[in-house]
């Protein structure tokens, strides 16, 4: 996959330290959530290491025609803006439904206070409109992928 321009310098300096060109495994840039405030905040989260995890609608994938990140991969997290932040590597990834996300993993996603409880009301209200955005209603049975990952290269201060 190409590298965005956007991120390229970053991308390049990642590599430079890594001592290897690691463009085969890069998967994508992006930023979390749906608006400025939260993908800013969780993106520093990653950046602190507080946030070890991300959950995703599988849905949402399958409409845009791709695929899941696979053990291996490497993505960059930005700011809404498209500031990159760092670099994760996927280090697992498990396909649950949403009723069935544990709370040792919204612990690992560290958002709010880290509980089930939290995780599940934030998540139902993302996924809900992740859902209108390609055409499904959400369920308690909505597939979910849990992704763990470790943050591998931060940006520069």
């Amino acid at each position: 996959m190409n590298i965005p321009s956007s991120i390229a310098t970053f991308w390049d300096g990642f590599c430079a330290e890594a001592g290897e060109d690691r463009s085969d495994r890069f998967f994508e840039a992006f930023h979390f959530d749906d608006n400025e405030r939260d993908a800013n905040a969780l993106a520093d989260l990653v950046f602190a290491g507080a946030k070890r995890a991300t959950a995703s609608l599988v849905w949402t994938f399958e409409q845009a025609g791709g695929s899941l990140p696979r053990p291996g991969a490497l993505s960059v997290v930005t700011y809404w803006n498209g500031r990159p932040a760092c670099v994760i590597e996927t280090l697992a990834i498990e396909i649950l439904p949403f009723e069935q996300v544990s709370a040792e993993f919204a612990a690992i996603e560290g958002e709010g206070d880290g509980s089930l409880e939290y995780w599940r009301r934030v998540h139902w209200s993302y996924f809900g409109r992740e859902c209108a955005s390609v055409g499904r209603e959400p369920t308690k049975a909505m597939p979910i992928a849990c992704e763990r990952f470790s943050v591998i290269y931060r940006a520069k201060a």
